[in-house]
């Protein structure tokens, strides 16, 4: 199965905020949008990503001024990134490997979506449970 198979059904709405908006309005984008992580872009350009987990540490480290801080400030700017035509499996476990919950998805260069570690595991599900009743549709049937 392809990672374009995820955006189909989930939809390739991308919540992007710019590397200079505040630590604070990043969280309201998370809490309006309810996500976890959201892609940093300048124009079309992906330049990070942030999530729940940076602000949780960045708070650690720096304390409530953080609030105030650009969002550039606590970002991945190394971005591991995944395409359409990757497979769920080899995003699943580079996912897995680098201890990630969140892979923006490029086509032709452009950003169209984000698939979470929720979005991978239902995909995986979904193919096993296909798989399962067209086991059981085969023993059901006779075998042959």
């Amino acid at each position: 199965m392809l990672i374009a198979s995820i955006l189909r059904s989930k939809g390739s709405d991308v919540v992007t905020v710019p590397p200079e908006a505040t630590v604070a309005q990043l969280l309201t984008e998370l809490a309006r949008h309810n996500i976890g992580a959201v892609a940093v872009a300048e124009g079309d350009a992906l330049v990070g990503i942030v999530s729940e987990r940076d602000v949780v540490r960045g708070l650690e480290r720096a304390g409530t001024v953080l609030l105030t801080a650009p969002v550039a400030e606590i970002m991945t700017a190394d971005v591991h990134t995944c395409t359409t035509d990757d497979t769920v499996e080899d995003v699943s476990e580079a996912m897995t490997l680098r201890r990630f919950r969140h892979v923006p998805v490029l086509s032709e260069g452009r950003l169209v979506g984000i698939v979470s570690i929720g979005d991978v595991v239902k995909s995986r599900l979904r193919v096993l449970e296909d798989d399962r009743a067209q086991l059981e549709a085969y023993i059901h049937g006779g075998g042959g």
